[in-house]
């Protein structure tokens, strides 16, 4: 029977959920699942995981503005996330970063509350849940400027170069892989995966998003993880188990809030 995978990154607040959420959950936990992080991105999804973090003991939370939803940010809100932050169920300040592949809002916005939100974590000694798309080389500029060295934090969904790979790795930081790993034309991704040494990788599904195959097109979830981690033991040729072990200390010692 294989260990139960740490779950590092879902957004089971989504309204993908809505009709069977707590039935799947419990069954996740009951059967395949050891913990969770649940990531917020909005503030009405970031108060749907501190709903979900205060209800099920097993589920973490993650509090944060994802950069596609922080036009209307304002210091309030970053107030009200400290307040609730302080919780012994929040793991982490995300998920947070740039994302450029929609137009707003502006890259002078994002990259304020981003640098906004990295103070935050400072400030609380959180890790931080790093989202970055299309926008590689500020993501990076930023993190070295604000001396991001000195968080901890994972890259989600990682998504660029054997390159700047490397520069993350030597700031600290860890991987998130998902569901693009098991995809045919995920070539530059597994060079990466390749690369990296095993005890700086999460696994991670972005749940509703990004179901690995064989369940491309289908609602993803913390289940199909199995997925994803027989897909990094065939490139890092070991075990099953050795991936779903490894990556789980990997999620403890980064959210070390989390027991």
């Amino acid at each position: 029977m294989l260990e139960k995978i740490f779950e590092s990154h879902a957004h089971f607040d989504d309204e993908a959920f809505d009709n069977d959420r707590d039935t799947l959950i419990t069954s996740l936990h009951n059967n395949s699942i050891e913990r969770i992080i649940n990531v917020g991105a909005s503030l009405a999804s970031t108060k749907r995981t501190i709903e979900l973090m205060n209800k099920y003991d097993f589920i973490y939370g993650a509090l944060g503005i994802h950069p596609t939803e922080c036009g209307d940010l304002t210091e309030d809100n970053i107030r009200w996330i400290r307040d609730n932050a302080i919780s012994d169920k929040c793991a982490a300040i995300g998920e947070i970063g740039l994302d450029y592949y929609w137009k707003e809002p502006q890259k002078d916005i994002q990259k304020k509350w981003f640098i906004r939100q990295i103070d935050l974590a400072k400030e609380l000694n959180l890790p931080v849940i790093i989202h970055s798309r299309n926008a590689a080389k500020d993501t990076l500029d930023i993190m070295k400027s604000e001396r991001a060295d000195r968080l901890r934090g994972v890259i989600h969904c990682y998504s660029y170069s054997v390159e700047i790979a490397r520069e993350y790795f030597n700031m600290g930081y860890y991987f998130g892989i998902g569901g693009v790993i098991t995809y045919p034309d995920s070539k530059k991704l597994k060079e990466v995966v390749n690369y990296l040494p095993l005890d700086c990788i999460l696994l991670e599904t972005d749940c509703p998003y990004l179901p690995p195959n064989p369940h491309r097109g289908e609602r993803n979830h913390s289940g199909n993880l199995i997925y994803i981690a027989e897909a990094l033991a065939k490139i890092k040729n070991v075990d099953v188990d050795t991936i779903i072990n490894v990556t789980k200390k990997n999620a403890y010692r980064l959210f070390s809030k989390i027991d």
